[in-house]
């Protein structure tokens, strides 16, 4: 008889109160076991092993992927084309398409051989049977015993057979050992690449980004793998501490000079400048090197980890409704420069250039100096956007000259508005020398007397004024880097006189070339700034030799991630006694930001009538002017050089002297000549002049 117990209600809250009791027992148990030393470090132990299992299985099969296919040069050509560099794009294809011909060449004669194979099994079947054979007829010859011809047969059949049982015998362990193996294999690789997190590694292996110590910098600087320095380290009674200057907070990072001891230079330094980073626990960008004014002393500043990555606050342009500028003593809010601390930049007679990877921020931070600027009522801009997708529209109602576009009829205009700058430069010098001043114009005259005040020129996308092949009416073309591009001469007189008289120049242009980048525009700005660039050839080019020499290295931020961040150097803004330049992280200010901020510029003037499209007009023809001045005469006085150009064409030459027709001369290699003590013009020298000015022309065609 089978009996049935059934709980009655009573049992049932007695047995969930010793269900309660066992799973609080279960949590003080687990709880005190988590915080014994020993079962943490076993459980750290059992993470960071099965870790180095599942990454080293991943990246034994990357490793493999990428062995068996075309992986690895696709990465590496997508890899080039985000950092610009097209010749190493080019020579990745050039080995992808080796690899790929020489994987197919495989193939066709894999499947060759699996045709030929049958016939080269029977071939070599056959032979090997009559070698047995003449071997078994040479021993029977010999033994003179018959039985002798399939002696070699047996003994070949019997090597079969023993190497059949080693193999049976060997294979059972082998397979049962192979998983075991191929675990092994994975293990080592993932403890090599540290796959396991970083708080199951052991100490030594961690990347924690940790605290910069007087012996973590020793340590970096010895395992450089500069062997002077190394030995010099290790012979030091202090361990290399009597290198260290004391480390101090710098912003969101610590900074310290480093003495290095005789035999090591800061150009070694300088060259180990990402491993430096990687033995400091830091990436490349979080660690800057500069050169201070103390020999042989390299000085660094350490970010804290991943501190750079953080955006920066809004610009204070947005937050300060009263803010005002004043061109001759204020300074630009730009950004921040790495250790946080506030950059301001002064714009006052500054030709300024800013360069850089498209889409990185260029025109946003060129935009954002102009629209401090802008708070100063009494300057006044000429724009030229050669990209025209609106980016300088704020600047409508704002700007005397505002022109939007790509095409050739913009980049005329663009002409056009920088050479009315320089004739108006021209009329401001000779308003100076009429009235004596040997200073310039100052601001106390700019002040009182509007025909100075200060005229600042942007062009946008400069490189489609340099690249233009178009003509103007005269014949010469627009862009180019010669004497005869109408763009870069009048960009390069603005350079050469412009600043003394209130007139100036920002120029905003792409990916740095000496064709779209001309060497002698480039060197004639005060400040030169640069975003990402693909090269250092071209960080050289938009900086300069010197400043990336010492340091500075707009190649090597980083695409996307570094967007906005400059390297600037020149004047106008503050560096510490012996830098060559400064990284500065500038404030965003998006379109539609920029536009209350335009508005609020609007408020401080009268209204401005923005001018959208110049009329192109044939500009005068000086040289050919000067020649039928001249006519057939010898030479001429520059006196009465001067007195016919002026009756032939008073409106553009009223306000000649003797410096501006050398000038012309000098702009065309030639010069202004003395006879009997005055300075005259030779006929020779001007048909030179326009000889040499239509083989310019040849050339450029």
């Amino acid at each position: 008889m089978t009996v049935h117990l059934l709980k009655t209600p009573v049992d049932a809250p007695a047995e969930d109160q010793r269900a309660e009791t066992r799973r609080a027992r279960f949590c003080r148990i687990a709880r005190a076991a988590l915080q014994d030393e020993r079962v943490r470090t076993g459980g750290r132990l059992a993470v960071r092993h099965g870790a180095y299992v599942v990454g080293g299985t991943r990246v034994l099969a990357r490793r493999t992927w990428d062995g068996r296919t075309a992986a690895r040069y696709e990465r590496m050509i997508r890899a080039a084309e985000a950092a610009g560099l097209m010749d190493e794009v080019k020579e990745w294809e050039q080995r992808v398409q080796a690899y790929r011909a020489a994987r197919h060449q495989r193939r066709m004669d894999l499947l060759k051989a699996m045709v030929h194979a049958p016939k080269a099994i029977g071939y070599a079947t056959a032979g090997g049977a009559g070698v047995l054979l003449l071997v078994g007829v040479l021993l029977a010859w010999a033994t003179h015993d018959m039985r002798d011809v399939v002696t070699p047969f047996e003994i070949v059949v019997e090597l079969v057979r023993v190497c059949a049982m080693v193999a049976g015998a060997v294979w059972g362990p082998l397979l049962a050992a192979a998983p075991w193996v191929a675990l092994g294999g994975a293990w080592a690789a993932g403890r090599h690449r540290h796959t396991a997190p970083q708080w199951a590694l052991p100490i030594d292996a961690r990347d924690l980004g940790g605290p910069i110590t007087p012996s973590v910098v020793v340590v970096a600087f010895r395992d450089l793998g500069i062997g002077t320095l190394r030995k010099a380290i290790e012979g030091m009674g202090d361990a290399g501490a009597a290198m260290l200057g004391p480390i101090r907070i710098a912003g969101c990072g610590v900074e310290l000079d480093v003495h290095l001891p005789s035999g090591v230079t800061t150009e070694e330094i300088q060259a180990k400048h990402r491993k430096l980073a990687e033995n400091l626990s830091r990436h490349e960008h979080e660690v800057a090197i500069t050169i201070p004014s103390q020999p042989r002393t390299v000085r660094l500043w350490v970010a804290d980890s991943g501190a750079l990555d953080e955006p920066i606050g809004p610009s204070p342009l947005l937050l300060d409704d009263e803010m005002t500028a004043d061109y001759y003593t204020g300074r630009a809010p730009w950004g921040q420069n790495l250790r946080g601390d506030d950059v301001g930049v002064s714009v006052m007679q500054r030709h300024i250039l800013l360069t850089g990877l498209s889409n990185q921020g260029k025109t946003a931070a060129l935009r954002s100096l102009a629209l401090w600027l802008a708070l100063d009522r009494t300057v006044a801009f000429y724009v030229a956007d050669l990209k025209g997708v609106g980016d300088w529209r704020p600047f409508d109602g704002l700007a005397e000259v505002l022109i939007q576009g790509p095409t050739d009829e913009h980049v005329g205009q663009a002409v056009e508005m920088v050479e009315w700058g320089v004739e108006e430069m021209q009329r401001r010098i000779a308003l100076l020398e009429q009235s004596g001043a040997t200073d310039g114009v100052t601001r106390d005259m700019a002040r009182q007397d509007e025909r100075f005040r200060p005229l600042v020129f942007i062009v946008d996308e400069a490189q489609v004024a340099y690249g233009c092949g178009a003509k103007g009416a005269d014949g010469h073309p627009y862009g180019g880097s010669k004497a005869t591009s109408r763009y870069f001469m009048a960009v390069k007189r603005i350079h050469d006189q412009g600043r003394a008289v209130n007139v100036t120049i920002w120029e905003g242009t792409q990916d740095p070339t000496d064709q779209n980048l001309p060497k002698r525009s480039r060197e004639g700005n005060h400040i030169r700034g640069s975003l990402v660039v693909g090269t250092e050839a071209q960080a050289k080019m938009a900086l300069g030799e010197a400043p990336v020499d010492a340091g500075a290295a707009p190649h090597k931020l980083r695409r996307g991630l570094d967007k906005g961040k400059l390297v600037v150097a020149g004047e106008g803004i503050e560096m510490e006694p012996g830098q060559a330049s400064v990284t500065v992280r500038t404030h965003f200010v998006s379109g539609e930001d920029a536009v209350v901020v335009a508005d609020r510029a609007k408020a401080l003037r009268q209204g401005v009538a923005t001018v959208h499209k110049l009329e192109v007009v044939q500009p005068a023809d000086h040289l050919a002017d000067l020649a039928a001045v001249v006519a057939n005469e010898k030479r001429v006085r520059t006196g009465e050089v001067l007195h016919r150009l002026k009756i032939s064409n008073h409106a553009v030459y009223k306000n000649w002297d003797g410096e501006r027709l050398r000038a012309l001369l000098v702009d065309h290699g030639e010069d202004t000549t003395k006879y009997d003590g005055y300075p005259h013009v030779k006929r020779e020298s001007v048909q030179r002049a326009l000889q040499r000015r239509e083989e310019q022309l040849s050339e450029a065609q």
